[in-house]
């Protein structure tokens, strides 16, 4: 089987596409799982699409910025071993995803909650209430 030549005037790419995408390398889809944002009056809610991983698989914190960090993280090996003979087949799966979204000012940080069901992670950001808002803000007495 020969190469076929895409020619383009978009020459520089046409190289390396031409080059990774043989029958060697294929050309991998690194796609970023969507993520839907929504806003009640009463909390904010994420959800990320993860189909097949379990919550043991996903790490949320908030870091140093106030910011909201996702990260997800699969590995998986599949062995098998035929019994007429001597060959061993390997595939391995790793799937890696990190997003930080900023966090808006009316977050409750200490009552942020996050479960995975049915291949969607939900994580649930409550509003401070007015009352909270009056805690968080801090006076300095001039002198």
């Amino acid at each position: 089987m020969l190469p076929i030549r895409r020619y383009n005037q978009n020459w520089m790419p046409s190289i390396f596409d031409d080059f990774f995408d043989t029958d060697w390398m294929k050309h991998t889809n690194a796609t970023a799982p969507a993520i839907n944002v929504l806003e009640d009056e009463k909390a904010y809610r994420v959800e990320l699409a993860a189909p097949g991983m379990s919550k043991d698989d996903f790490q949320v914190h908030i870091d140093d910025d106030n910011n909201l960090v996702i990260k997800m993280e699969k590995k998986q090996e599949t062995k098998e071993e035929p019994k007429n003979c001597r060959y061993l087949r390997r595939e391995f799966s790793y799937t890696k995803f990190q997003q930080t979204l900023i966090l808006p000012e009316d977050v409750d940080k200490k009552g942020i909650a996050a479960s995975v069901e049915h291949g969607v992670l939900t994580i649930n950001l409550p509003k401070l209430t007015p009352e909270q808002k009056q805690q968080t803000l801090q006076h300095i007495e001039v002198k």
